[in-house]
């Protein structure tokens, strides 16, 4: 679908990556030049306008190549779906742009205290996947009036979701963790900082102001699902990497048949399981997306099936990774090989909070 320079993203430049803690300048490049930030971005505003279902095939792809590589691209294009919930003058003044990327944190560490012309917004962020490029970063904050709290119909605080500039904002180098080494998913903090109204937003079907069907599926699906095919991704290369070691070992240690025939009903076994668990995931979005087009909102027992389908690839990848494991040996644990990069990506990146239990 996305014809990317696959030569750029071979496993020599992933581990310069992790060595830089950063995605390449020439990926970079060639990420700005397929657009892979702007995968659900429409094209009249310079993206790719792409399905779900098209993002996931391209997200999978990419996290298949390089874990790191293919989370910060979902990350970033995650950020930038947000252009559907954006004011209409403000994406005039922004769009189109080749080289735009946002980054951001799902954490609400912010207040936004009301203004006069807007918002003065103060606070700290965690976890901004793609930082080292963002040209933009979204931050949710606490909404504060006249030294006071202002809460929502529920009683809840009101949380505005914000739009800041790079430069209005320090990116803290606070990324280290064993694993996606290069997403340098730095937190970022500002301190009286004045943005004006426009720059603020909420991630609601009924505050697009856009309206194809891209921005009126809902956020909680759509991340859950691009998140588990990253997993996705990432657990293809890791059983990749197991078989072909396992291969290599056999060739020195002569392993009996018996010993064969125990590995290879594993790799099987776990080649069908994730076989399976990935079907239904793409089938539930389709089904979703189809019941979007045709009635224009999606039934909740059908958001269900895309939220289980999620949950359930990611437990899958994981009993499955851990069943053929041991078959590596210490190549495995060998601190500069691709396979244990590739496995630090998977324990790190399956330990992301919105898929941690299978329901």
């Amino acid at each position: 679908m996305i014809p990317m320079n696959s030569n750029l993203f071979d496993s020599t430049s992933a581990a310069q990556a992790e060595k830089l803690g950063s995605l390449l300048p020439e990926w970079i490049a060639e990420i700005e030049r397929e657009k892979l930030f702007q995968l659900f971005v429409p094209k009249r505003f310079g993206g790719l306008g792409l399905t779900l279902s098209q993002g996931l095939m391209v997200e999978e792809k990419l996290a298949k190549s390089d874990g790191s590589l293919g989370w910060t691209v979902t990350l970033c294009a995650g950020a930038l779906w947000f252009v559907g919930f954006l004011d209409q003058k403000l994406i005039k003044e922004i769009f189109p742009n080749p080289k735009l990327c946002f980054a951001g944190s799902g954490h609400v560490g912010g207040r936004a205290e009301k203004t006069e012309k807007g918002y003065r917004i103060s606070g700290h962020w965690n976890y901004a996947s793609g930082a080292l490029h963002a040209t933009h970063l979204t931050a949710n904050c606490e909404i504060w009036e006249n030294g006071k709290q202002v809460m929502d119909s529920k009683g809840e605080p009101m949380v505005h979701a914000f739009i800041l500039k790079k430069e209005e904002v320090k990116i803290l180098d606070s990324w280290h963790y064993m694993g996606m080494i290069a997403t340098g998913s730095y937190a970022f903090k500002c301190e009286d900082i004045d943005v004006p109204f426009q720059r603020a937003f909420q991630i609601l079907p009924e505050s697009a102001t856009l309206k194809d069907s891209i921005f009126q599926y809902p956020f909680l699906q759509l991340a859950e699902a691009t998140l588990a095919v990253n997993i996705l991704g990432i657990t293809l290369h890791l059983q990749e990497l197991i078989r072909e070691t396992f291969r290599k070992r056999n060739e020195k240690k002569h392993f009996s048949e018996k010993q064969l025939a125990y590995a290879n009903k594993h790799f099987e076994n776990t080649a069908v399981q994730l076989g399976e668990v990935k079907v239904a995931l793409y089938g539930a979005v389709e089904k979703s997306w189809s019941e979007l087009e045709r009635e224009g909102v999606i039934k909740d027992n059908t958001l269900q099936e895309v939220s289980n389908a999620s949950r359930a690839l990611v437990q899958v990848a994981r009993t499955c990774n851990a069943s053929i494991y041991p078959l590596a040996g210490f190549e495995a644990t060998k601190s500069d090989s691709e396979l244990n990069r590739v496995w630090r990506d998977f324990n790190t990146v399956s330990q992301h909070s919105l898929l941690t239990f299978p329901f």
